[in-house]
């Protein structure tokens, strides 16, 4: 038999008959998380595979169907993982459940950190784990009290690839609810570019007459484009490059 016949017996071989080392749950057990690949975590979740390939020989695929972006995967449709042979929508689910599961620790987290809003570095990183992965825009507001220390925080609107329209009377009435003495906007641009539109200034300048009006304070609005956000408070777009510092690359709009 070739070297193509042995690495064909072996995509067909069923989990139980993989050495134990090779299996993901033991070789979690045996070394931790740390040491599954991407494929081999997944194939945790899916827990079974089909009559021809087994459980890892799924996880690859899916894997392979994101181009190996777990960003990707984490937005993948329902409907896209089920065209996958070997994945049905109970697991479907399973996976997007463990991606939002991991979301919301990292927002958990990033606000635990946060305690008081007093900087745009801030925001971006409690606001990050929501907006990076969103092919639309979202409009969320922080709604604080007089210490600037988050009482909560809700999405207003959603909108399309490129814009999103603010109601500033929805907005109003729920700082009110709330009973919050200030209010930070954050919204995200999909295509990457954090520099605002003439629509975002625009609709900052309202908002903030508005609330103004009513006692309320809008201290800031943030625009989270991946990589990189603008803080209408501070007027500067600030980056992560690869080694995660933050840098200046353009100020004064």
């Amino acid at each position: 038999m070739d070297g193509s016949g042995d690495l064909s017996y072996i995509c067909r071989m069923k989990i139980k008959e993989l050495c134990k080392e090779e299996r993901p749950r033991e070789k979690m057990l045996d070394r931790g998380a740390g040491a599954l690949t991407n494929a081999e975590l997944l194939a945790i979740l899916l827990r079974t595979g089909t009559g021809k390939r087994n459980v890892v020989d799924v996880a690859r695929e899916i894997i392979k169907a994101c181009e190996e972006r777990l960003g990707d995967l984490a937005s993948m449709p329902v409907e896209r993982l089920c065209q996958i042979d070997g994945v049905g929508p109970g697991k479907a689910v399973t996976v997007l459940a463990a991606f939002e599961l991991g979301r919301r620790l990292s927002v958990e987290s990033g606000m635990a950190d946060a305690c008081r809003l007093d900087s745009p570095q801030k925001v971006y990183r409690i606001m990050l784990p929501l907006m990076r992965d969103l092919d639309h825009e979202e409009c969320w507001a922080l709604f604080l009290n007089r210490s600037n220390k988050l009482i909560a925080k809700e999405r207003m609107t959603t909108g399309g690839q490129d814009f999103t329209m603010l109601d500033k009377r929805v907005v109003i009435r729920r700082a009110i609810e709330r009973k919050a003495a200030a209010l930070i906007l954050v919204h995200n641009h999909p295509s990457g570019n954090a520099m605002p539109s003439i629509e975002d200034i625009n609709q900052t300048r309202d908002l903030h007459k508005a609330l103004s009006s009513c006692g309320l304070q809008l201290i800031d609005h943030v625009i989270v484009a991946g990589a990189a956000y603008y803080s209408f408070s501070d007027e500067q777009v600030v980056e992560r490059n690869a080694s995660g510092r933050m840098r200046h690359v353009a100020e004064k709009f």
